[in-house]
């Protein structure tokens, strides 16, 4: 089972995996990120140690299923002359999921709710917990597939997940306190997780988009952000400057 350790091949392998997973695990930290961020303070990050280990959870569970897995791409019937797998069907019912749910946390963006953390800490966080299970299934697909074509061996894919997922683990806070704390990241995400849905609805269709271009597209535009965050920040350093300087002036004035 473990014969592969002398092999620099297959720790070649294994690094490769790691990073991959870590970073198709990106799009499951900041779906995670926003729907914590619904919560008290208190609860959240309890529900993101439990939402990652549900997607750690999920992937082992799909993983030592592989022949349930490589049958997901078998043929269940025809639309239109295009063949629809058990595999489409998930990408394509997550990815309009996805697509409903970052649309509402959107609108309700622009909302103002008068709304108790007491009366979101009883209706919110099973609520929280059922909605990141459910998108664990969606984004574990993706990864145990990845996995899967990447490397022969289970206990390397085993490895590489449960390292992933501890990586997500330290990330994930620091990550969902930053979105927290700049409402533009937060839209950003949002703009992200759409996009992530269209692309799950395309890859469902079988319409290929390669996912380089996919997180270019992520990386450039968070990329922008922070250089809007710098500028904003910046100016208004300068405007505290500037008004301290005026109160201290006042002051020697009188």
């Amino acid at each position: 089972m473990f014969e592969w350790i002398v092999s620099p091949e297959a720790w070649i392998a294994l690094a490769t995996l790691m990073a991959l997973e870590i970073v198709l695990g990106i799009d499951n930290i900041i779906f995670i990120s926003i729907l914590v961020g619904r919560l008290p303070d208190k609860q959240r990050n309890r529900a993101r140690k439990i939402g990652l280990s549900l997607a750690m959870g999920t992937r082992l569970l799909l993983l030592f299923s592989l022949a349930w897995i490589m049958g997901l791409v078998e043929p269940l019937f025809n639309v239109f002359d295009m063949e629809v797998s058990g595999r489409d069907i998930i990408l394509i019912v997550g990815g309009l999921f996805l697509l409903a749910k970052s649309t509402h946390e959107i609108h309700g963006s622009f909302e103002v709710h008068d709304v108790s953390n007491k009366q979101i800490a009883a209706t919110g966080f099973t609520s929280v917990l059922i909605q990141i299970a459910v998108l664990d299934i969606v984004f574990s697909l993706d990864s145990v597939i990845t996995a899967v074509g990447l490397v022969d061996h289970l206990s390397i894919m085993v490895i590489a997940i449960v390292s992933s997922v501890g990586v997500m683990l330290v990330a994930a806070k620091p990550i969902g306190d930053f979105v927290d704390a700049n409402p533009t990241i937060k839209m950003l995400a949002l703009a992200f997780l759409i996009l992530i849905g269209f692309t799950l609805i395309a890859e469902g269709l079988d319409v290929h988009i390669p996912k380089g271009y996919v997180y270019f597209a992520m990386a450039f535009s968070f990329a922008v952000e922070m250089l809007n965050i710098s500028i904003r920040n910046r100016k208004t350093r300068t405007v505290d400057t500037i008004q301290l300087a005026k109160k201290m002036s006042e002051d020697e004035s009188a």
